[in-house]
């Protein structure tokens, strides 16, 4: 018999992925993924286009059928469920509020569904509401209301019916720069004070990094890295991973295992030591990022040093932006130093910024 997941008092569910299979026509889109969603945490799904990760999403909520795998819901497996049967509500980026209705009845259009009466609508309305900063504005159109209003409608339309699990597809992608920074902290508040578990699919690091307290890295359909902001932005698994994250500058290198630690040479000179985060011997790659590098002159840290000299410059707020011509390459460097075009200087890569791969290993 067909059930619907049910909220347990006081918080989400868990959700657990198994070898979670989906194809669009001919063509697999996700390959065996398998991940948990702990009760009451706020996971973010980061990728480029075409990752996985809004089928993924969908695939969660019923709007995309699966080809093969599970999808535990507090135990239970929900992957051939209807999307009503699940037990989870949708935010879509486009909204997909009714526009000849007001913003009361669009919030209680899942309730009106469900067969709820007018009183226990009445009442939810007035708690969203509140809860939103909405209050007031249960008579207007919501044509008449702004992208982040609207937004507000949206998230209130799916916490009416007071989902376990909430999923949230690009919801602020639509909005303009100042609304979507207040409203990833109102989006975190309100998890926090709801403890629903939430999985929230975007592109933008800096969204991902600011309102999750994990992240997921997906891409080809496939999961390379899962954990905290910190551990994935500071330890990334592979070079996909780093280059994603803003570590895009490579120096090719030789490293050779010593003891606990890793020694790294450049063929165009320069060597250090650092400690062995992974087992690495032979040819290797050395991601980092602009900002981890600093102009060495005077420095005693640890680290890659390199002569260099500055080919561009430009300030993008905060710091100045150089691309800087090196015998190992040519990179981008961010320093609080105001330098010149043509202006010779050292480059010092600190060794705790610098991620370190074998030649040629694979993304994933």
């Amino acid at each position: 018999m067909i059930t619907e997941a049910r909220q347990p008092p006081g918080g989400g569910i868990g959700i657990a992925v198994r070898d979670l299979k989906v194809a669009y026509g001919g063509t697999r889109v996700l390959h065996g993924v398998s991940l948990d969603f702990a009760p009451g945490s706020f996971t973010a799904l980061l990728g480029s286009s075409g990752c996985g990760k809004t089928t993924l999403l969908r695939a969660l909520s019923g709007f995309v059928p699966v080809e093969s795998g599970s999808i535990l819901l507090g135990g239970e497996d929900i992957a051939r469920l209807p999307p009503e049967k699940r037990g989870m509500a949708m935010v879509f980026q486009s909204y997909a509020l009714w526009p000849h209705m007001s913003v009361h009845q669009n919030i209680g259009y899942g309730l009106k569904l469900r067969g709820a009466s007018r009183a226990e609508i009445d009442a939810k309305v007035t708690s969203v509401l509140s809860i939103l900063g909405l209050a007031g504005y249960e008579s207007r159109k919501v044509t008449a209301l702004s992208g982040g209003q609207r937004q507000r409608v949206a998230l209130g339309r799916a916490l009416a019916v007071d989902p376990p699990v909430l999923l949230l597809d690009e919801p602020l992608s639509n909005l303009d720069a100042k609304i979507r920074l207040a409203m990833r902290h109102e989006l975190k508040s309100l998890h926090r004070r709801l403890g629903l578990t939430a999985i929230h699919v975007t592109h933008d690091q800096e969204e991902a990094m600011t309102m999750a307290d994990e992240i997921v890295i997906l891409d080809a359909g496939r999961v390379l890295q899962k954990g905290s902001p910190e551990e994935v932005y500071r330890a990334p698994n592979s070079p996909f991973v780093a280059a994603f994250l803003g570590a895009d500058n490579v120096i090719a290198g030789e490293a050779r295992l010593d003891g606990e630690a890793l020694a790294i040479r450049l063929p165009n000179g320069g060597e250090t030591r650092m400690p062995a985060a992974r087992r690495v011997e032979g040819d290797c790659i050395i991601h980092f990022r602009a900002n981890a590098v600093h102009f060495g002159a005077g420095s005693t840290r640890a680290g890659l040093r390199l002569a260099g000299r500055i080919t561009q410059s430009s300030y993008p707020g905060g710091v100045y932006r150089y691309e800087v011509e090196t015998p190992a390459g040519r990179f981008l460097v961010d320093d609080e130093r105001r330098a010149n075009p043509g202006e010779a200087i050292e480059l010092l890569i600190p060794t705790e910024e610098m991620h370190v791969f074998p030649a040629g290993m694979p993304s994933a």
